[in-house]
């Protein structure tokens, strides 16, 4: 249900809409753009730093924030007046400095099942599939679907793969998978259709850590291959095997 639309200042035009009855989600575009998604950090970055009076949580993703508030604190018109008065000030606030966490991936038939799929339908080597994938430096978009699970962009478009026609039952945590144009790790096993070529030894959610998860919406990801002996001496290390 929109309310009302193309409200806010010539700095971010923000959209408003609802989101059940205690949350409120606040776009910032109508894309998937890295521009736009700065705006989505900044502002929840300003309202994390200044809240406005009945907001309990900020959930960023791609091009809006979800603000969930106490209705009986506030209400979506109060809401909708604080943050289109955070809208005017998100291009002058500082945007929190990403930072970038590296994965070890194993690639390979015994952890990337898909692997060999992935090369033959970008009709390229398991080699250049491993090689494209370690390149860039990706940016996490938003955190969700699963604890931990970090949307990434930046996959490069001779990698782009469809997902599987029948998702898988279990998914084992640390795999790292393709699914269409976006590629990712899954923290938890769980139910999943993207298509699996390599796995990382690293715990990535963790509820009993400080931080469970070790990286944020706006951080960056870097893949790196490491063989099957470094994965093997990753998992002893942690007691595994």
């Amino acid at each position: 249900m929109p309310i009302p639309p193309d409200t806010g200042t010539a700095s971010v035009r923000l959209r408003f809409r609802l989101a059940g009855d205690r949350g409120l989600l606040v776009e910032c575009g109508d894309a998937i753009d890295p521009a736009i998604n700065d705006r989505v950090r900044a502002l929840k970055a300003l309202a994390t730093r200044r809240p406005p009076a009945g907001v309990t949580e900020l959930v960023p993703a791609y091009r809006s924030l979800l603000v969930i508030y106490d209705p009986l604190r506030t209400d979506p018109q109060q809401l909708m007046t604080a943050f289109t008065a955070l809208g005017r000030q998100v291009r002058r606030m500082d945007i929190p400095a990403p930072k970038t966490v590296d994965i070890p991936v194993c690639y390979s038939d015994e952890f990337g099942p898909d692997i060999d799929f992935v090369a033959r339908h970008n009709k390229i080597s398991v080699d250049d599939v491993i090689r494209q994938h370690t390149a860039p430096v990706y940016r996490i978009y938003m955190i969700g679907f699963a604890p931990g699970f970090a949307y990434l962009g930046g996959l490069p478009k001779s990698l782009h793969t469809p997902r599987l026609t029948s998702p898988r039952m279990a998914v084992p945590a640390g795999a790292v998978g393709i699914a269409n144009d976006q590629t990712g790790m899954y923290p938890v096993e769980i139910p999943g259709g993207w298509r699996i070529i390599g796995r990382t030894p690293l715990i990535l959610f963790d509820p009993d850590r400080p931080e469970p998860v070790p990286y944020a919406a706006g951080d960056r990801i870097r893949f790196t291959a490491i063989s099957r002996q470094r994965y093997r001496q990753i998992i002893h290390a942690r007691g595994l095997i």
